[in-house]
């Protein structure tokens, strides 16, 4: 049901673009397509991408392509630092842009930034992260998993295959969106435990990760939470002769021949590119045309699993989602 509605939501936005347009000529754009004429209209695009991170490839890819389909002009920053993020926010403030779409990782950092831009009468959507606080915090509108019940549904395989001890690889601290997906596969595997390493240098995960799994042998699963970080498990795996099991969240093109080849389990993609594509193109729609999508809650974009079963068909769109 939740695929159908989103399938819906992205027909409708189709469709009242479509409508709006006034009957003006498209411009071609760089890429042989076609560009909408400027509309005035700029929209920030904050997040707290690590650099280095390819998921980020998809969710920008996703956001430009929404500004090239609708005719404003994108401002895209990043900064995996809680402080230096928030300090984007309020620039982009600060500069009057007309809507603000940003990842709110880590809520109680970004609250003063975000009331500073709702105060100034600029529009704010979520997405990525931040699914159970981005309404106090003021934003209109979210775009992106529900990360507990992905990691509920992670723990329920994990569970049905006999998975007791499961660890669990957070790879950016105080993140709202890890931690939730962590305590829901808890919650279904009560041996789950959770690992902390420095997402922003692989050969620190790796080495923390060869540690644990040479430390201990009752570890059964492996569940991390990006396809960088599930790489560089593959080759901790291997150097720690360790046997167990490999699962993972988030999606990119290696990570998608892992699944193939068998040494990923499974993965649980979010659909990063229509979280930028929605997040963009929703506050288009707000600004012109008081537009709000949802229906008052988050527009999901995920989980679905990825596995042996469906890889096939999936693997030759990995490339495509990043442009």
């Amino acid at each position: 049901m939740r695929y159908r509605l989103l399938a819906a939501g992205a027909a409708a936005v189709l469709l009242l673009a479509a409508c709006s347009d006034g009957g003006r000529e498209e411009e071609p754009d760089a890429s042989g397509g076609s560009a909408k004429q400027p509309t005035g209209y700029t929209i920030a695009f904050v997040t707290h991408e690590t650099p280095g991170d390819t998921f980020w490839d998809k969710v920008r890819a996703g956001a430009e392509q929404a500004a090239t389909d609708t005719g404003v002009e994108l401002k895209y920053s990043n900064d995996p630092d809680a402080g230096k993020q928030a300090t984007l926010i309020q620039q982009a403030v600060d500069s009057k842009v007309q809507g603000i779409a940003t990842t709110l990782v880590t809520p109680d950092a970004l609250a003063g930034s975000v009331k500073a831009a709702t105060g100034a009468g600029i529009p704010v959507v979520g997405l990525n992260a931040g699914i159970d606080q981005y309404k106090s915090l003021g934003a209109l509108m979210y775009f992106g998993s529900d990360e507990t019940l992905a990691g509920e549904s992670i723990g329920e395989r994990i569970a049905a295959a006999g998975g007791k001890h499961p660890i669990c690889v957070i790879h950016q601290q105080g993140s709202v969106s890890l931690e939730a997906r962590c305590a829901g596969v808890k919650s279904k595997v009560a041996g789950t435990e959770n690992l902390q390493v420095n997402g922003a240098d692989d050969a620190a995960v790796t080495t923390a990760l060869q540690a644990k799994l040479a430390q201990d042998k009752t570890i059964d699963y492996i569940v991390t939470l990006g396809a960088p970080i599930a790489l560089d498990a593959i080759q901790a795996k291997e150097q720690a002769a360790s046997q167990a099991k490999l699962v993972s969240f988030d999606l990119n093109k290696e990570m998608a021949q892992a699944v193939k080849d068998g040494k990923v389990e499974f993965a649980v993609d979010q659909q990063p590119y229509a979280q930028g594509y929605m997040a963009v193109t929703s506050l288009y729609l707000y600004i012109k045309n008081g537009n709000d999508l949802g229906g008052g809650g988050p527009v999901l974009t995920g989980p679905s699993f990825v596995d042996s079963s469906n890889i096939d068909k999936i693997l030759p769109f990995t490339e495509k989602n990043t442009r």
